[in-house]
């Protein structure tokens, strides 16, 4: 606990370190790439309405590819498992299995929907499972690996799949941080031998991986600091017990290359300055966070799995994307309805199609493909739900902004589709084109 003085030396140090300004040379070639393609939109709209859904095939086939190439060059073990919570529309779901990708669930819910699907390579991850979603395992048990969370769960499996006769796979999550939100996954690395030796005894668990996963990896660091640990973990272990473990799964969370874009006020800085300024309003000076490529993520964590893993374990590397899969594959169209002042519009769609509050925090360029221009203008952008929460922006690029235009929002394909919600007005229709 700090007390008032180290807390005023931290608030200078945020206020003196400000998260950096994003380049308008790198924003606006992100812009004019959709203006280019703003007759192929609007199109989509004259034929279909507003507000949609747009999924484009194409760009996730593209991502992939790139992503299955770059690793496989680098670890040519690698397997490949869909986070289906990042966007779980069964258009992106049976794209990516055509491209030879498995999917990664959560819930019973999920793994019923990856099943109807035709998948036949699944991971189920996350605690709290329930017996049905167990039992559900259990009937699949040639097609679903279960990541295991306590020791309890342990247990609980190998008597579900003890009453349905089966031996089913599995893996132990391992908790990356022993202190705060984290700790709700996995088990801490000093359990894991423990867990091993606790698996001998259940005769229907095949215990036979472990995985790990970290969020938000704008780069390796994360994911390279885990894996020295995870060495030091096996280099006190028994060796028959090593050579039972046939994957490790390093998880997902790879940051899409475009960086992460956000609004000023929710920067480290930019919450300080709100609590000593409330009525502080956004502008359009839009903070940017670099991310590595992919390449560079695959030739990172092969490095450290050859420096740390690979002298211990012969195995299989699982991986999770989600976010850097769905993120280009699913844009946003929407109609101007109401102009209420020269920078106040209200459009027809709301945020209830993305679930959350996102663009107070995330920015996210609103492209006027009706009157398109490189020029941003201040402007709040509202959705039509009856709350002032309800918004897509605080500006918007074109010549200007009319009733009738038609408003894009790009790049929308992660951890929003998965979270609409029925609230107060209808969802998007969805369009999917090649």
């Amino acid at each position: 606990m700090m007390n008032v003085k180290q807390q005023l030396d931290r608030a200078r140090e945020i206020l003196k370190n400000e998260t950096p300004l994003m380049s308008r040379e790198m924003l606006e070639g992100f812009v004019a790439g959709f203006l280019n393609e703003r007759k192929k939109f609007l199109s989509i709209v004259e034929e279909n309405g507003s507000p949609l859904y747009v999924f484009d095939e194409n760009a996730l086939i593209r991502k992939a590819r790139q992503m299955r190439d770059a690793f496989i060059k680098e670890i040519p073990s690698a397997k490949f498992f869909y986070a289906l919570k990042s966007n779980n529309s069964s258009f992106i779901i049976q794209t990516l299995l055509k491209e030879g990708f498995g999917i990664d669930v959560s819930s019973g819910k999920e793994l019923n929907q990856a099943l109807s699907l035709g998948t036949n390579s699944l991971i189920f991850s996350g605690p709290g499972k329930t017996y049905d979603e167990h039992m559900l395992c259990t009937r699949q048990a040639d097609k679903v690996t279960v990541l295991l969370d306590s020791f309890g769960e342990l247990s609980r499996l190998d008597e579900v799949a003890s009453k349905a006769g089966v031996r089913i796979r599995a893996g132990v999550r391992l908790m990356i941080e022993e202190n705060g939100l984290w700790r709700k996954f996995g088990i801490p690395l000093k359990e894991v031998p423990r867990f091993f030796e606790e698996a001998k005894k259940k005769k229907n668990v095949d215990v036979c991986g472990l995985q790990f996963h970290s969020s938000w990896n704008l780069n390796a660091g994360k994911q390279v600091a885990f894996l020295s640990r995870i060495a030091k973990m096996l280099s006190r272990m028994d060796k028959n017990i090593l050579k039972k473990i046939k994957f490790l799964d390093i998880g997902g969370g790879y940051w899409p290359q475009q960086g992460e874009w956000m609004q000023p006020g929710s920067t480290p800085e930019g919450k300080l300055k709100q609590c000593l300024d409330p009525q502080l309003t956004e502008g359009m000076d839009h903070r940017y966070l670099p991310s590595i490529t992919i390449e560079e993520f695959s030739k990172k964590l092969s490095k450290a799995l050859e420096k740390y893993i690979f002298k211990y374990l012969d195995c299989d590397i699982c991986i999770e994307p989600g976010r850097w899969l769905s993120h280009e594959a699913m844009h946003i169209l929407l109609k101007v309805i109401d102009k209420k002042d020269k920078d106040v519009v209200i459009t027809d769609g709301g945020t209830n199609s993305i679930g959350w509050e996102r663009f107070e925090m995330d920015y996210f360029p609103v492209i006027n493909l009706s009157s398109p221009a490189l020029k941003e203008n201040p402007c709040m952008v509202f959705g039509s739900l009856c709350t002032p929460h309800d918004l897509w922006g605080y500006s918007y690029f074109g010549k200007s902004i009319e009733e009738g235009d038609i408003l894009l929002i790009p790049t929308q394909g992660a951890y929003t589709y998965s979270l609409r919600q029925e609230f107060i007005k209808p969802l998007p229709k969805e369009v999917h084109f090649t």
